[in-house]
């Protein structure tokens, strides 16, 4: 009876005490189940991307920039592989990397930097990645390896390389370093040439194995740009500007060089240039591209196309005369004239002796509209089609009126400007038969890019006939090219100052080879030249007979004036 009585007998406050632990279990389950019903409904993107931190890795597939190629397959532009040295600040001060100084002091020696400095790039033990020296030479790298400073490391980087360094810089461009493009074609193309990089993202365990693959992404190789310049024609072109340049004491020259069959540029130079491989000179007066950028009054390079206004007007003919007596003219109280009273001058002879009286009564029988018309169709006073950075248009008057004086100086050269390349398109033109063919500064064949005729065929021989004259007979002897017969015409201008012109002067010359079968265009400008060889038949003609020497042979085109050849060989032998 006294166990039962026990049994049945029941702790005071159990009762309470079990509900209570009850309650407590049921709460802490609901907060469980709340909680995790949070992170895994309303806000499940942290803790996923706090795992995805610790298991998910990406790789790139690196993508070299594209080539730039000349019109024969050489290189202009390449990107190598090179090591960049980086550090890890925190990595450093973990593993104790102030320890030996000395190491220190030998990678700032490296790197021809103060050891202070270079100590204090990496000092903020916060900071996770600091470059100390980008795009590091095989044998600095190599250095740094062995060193071996804890928390320095070496990257695969790209470095641009410019094998034809500053014979072609000015047409290729350079880019910075990180790659991207800033003159030049290199920056004209930056997007082609870059490409997008592939990625290959996937997910590890803890002991490293890959468990997942994520997602991968394949790379977008870059385009290749193949260029219509001629790299052989672009080093000799190169060579004689640079010599003349030098010998005459010129600020700057240019030359191009064109095919007058297809628009193609073959050569693009100037001097001064700069070694886009070697970044620690770069200055930016030598990054100009002067063959398109500056413009010059033309001068006496422009009276072949007065001379084919007047024929295209119907107004005279090749045989035709002028009577530039008495050697001097007045119109509105200006005066234009020649050195010397010529007399009557056939309009060969206008264009062999250079006379300002002869295209100066040619231009105001045509009129200031059609000579403005024939300098707009030949290109002046607006792009030339190659679309290169920097490109001047150079200067077109719009005036709606124009005095006779001003007609006549815009006969012979002034009163525009033109940049070397669009005087080389306007010959080549009249090289071409009358045909405006696009200029490209990309490869392209006979015939794919059709002409637009704009002269006539028969006007623009003759004009090319005159032309030759000038070479043979007239002001331009210097510009012969021992087995071929070339055309062109000398220009000497005064360069505008404030008020009127200085006494800087631009010598030019345009011409064309060979004249049975044209197949060439060239222009080369001596700006400023020293000394008292500044006229165009002095420091221009020279140029343009040794760049076109060289072309003759380089493009393996034959002599057509074999009797000159002969003559000369004959001279030789006699000589002996």
């Amino acid at each position: 009876m006294a166990l039962k009585a026990r049994r049945k007998h029941n702790p005071v406050g159990s009762q309470w005490r079990y509900l209570v632990a009850i309650a407590v279990l049921l709460c802490v389950f609901a907060v469980l189940i709340a909680r995790a019903a949070y992170i895994q409904v309303v806000q499940p993107g942290q803790l996923r991307h706090q795992g995805d931190l610790r298991s998910l890795r990406a790789a790139q597939t690196d993508v070299q920039r594209g080539m730039i190629l000349d019109r024969n397959g050489r290189e202009l532009a390449v990107s190598i592989p090179v090591e960049t040295v980086w550090a890890d600040p925190q990595r450093i001060a973990e593993q104790h990397g102030f320890d030996d100084m000395r190491r220190w002091q030998a990678l700032a020696e490296l790197f021809r930097m103060n050891s202070e400095d270079l100590l204090a790039r990496v000092d903020n033990p916060q900071r996770r990645f600091v470059y100390l020296q980008r795009k590091v030479t095989p044998a600095e790298a190599d250095y740094v390896r062995k060193l071996n400073i804890p928390g320095v490391y070496l990257k695969t980087e790209s470095r641009r390389y410019y094998p034809a360094a500053e014979i072609a810089a000015h047409v290729v461009g350079i880019t910075n370093m990180d790659g991207n493009g800033q003159e030049g074609l290199e920056l004209l193309f930056n997007e082609q040439l870059t490409g997008t990089p592939g990625e290959r993202v996937y997910r590890k365990d803890a002991q490293g194995r890959v468990v997942e693959e994520v997602r991968e992404t394949a790379a977008q190789q870059p385009k290749q740009l193949t260029l219509s310049i001629d790299n052989r024609l672009q080093a000799a072109a190169y060579t004689e500007i640079k010599k003349a340049v030098r010998y005459h004491q010129a600020t700057s020259g240019s030359a191009v060089i064109l095919d007058v069959k297809t628009g193609e540029v073959l050569a693009m130079v100037n001097s001064p240039s700069f070694n886009p491989n070697n970044r620690d000179q770069l200055q930016p007066h030598r990054l100009r591209n002067r063959a398109i950028t500056d413009a010059y009054e033309p001068g006496s390079t422009v009276k072949p196309l007065t001379v084919l206004t007047a024929l295209e007007a119907g107004l005279v003919k090749p045989g035709d005369s002028i009577d530039t007596s008495p050697g001097w003219m007045r119109l509105g109280g200006r005066r234009v004239s020649d050195p010397i009273n010529r007399g009557e001058l056939t309009i060969s002879e206008i264009l062999e002796h250079s006379s300002n009286m002869g295209t100066s009564k040619l231009a105001l029988k045509v009129g200031i509209d059609r000579l403005l018309q024939t300098f707009a169709e030949v290109g002046f006073g607006n792009d030339t089609g190659v679309n290169m950075p920097g490109e001047s248009f150079g200067i077109m008057r719009n005036q709606r009126r124009w005095s006779d004086f001003e007609l006549a100086t815009l006969s012979f050269g002034y009163g525009l400007s033109v940049t070397t390349l669009q005087l080389a398109k306007a010959y080549s033109m009249i090289a071409n038969g009358g045909i405006d063919q696009p200029l490209t500064i990309f490869r392209r064949g006979e015939g794919d890019a059709p002409g637009r005729r704009i002269f006539s065929e028969k006007n623009t021989q003759a004009v090319l006939a005159m032309l030759e004259n000038v070479v043979t007979d007239g002001s331009a002897k210097k510009a012969r090219v021992p087995g071929y017969r070339v055309a062109g015409k000398t220009g000497t201008s005064r360069k505008a100052v404030a008020g009127g012109y200085g006494d800087e002067y631009v010598a030019l010359f345009a011409g064309i080879a060979p004249v049975s079968d044209p197949r060439i265009a060239v222009v080369v400008t001596i700006n400023e030249p020293g000394g008292d060889h500044y006229y165009g038949g002095d420091a221009a003609a020279p140029v343009f007979s040794e760049i076109v020497s060289e072309s003759m042979r380089l493009l393996n085109i034959a002599p057509d004036n074999l009797a000159d050849t002969q003559l000369q060989v004959a001279s030789l032998g006699g000589g002996q």
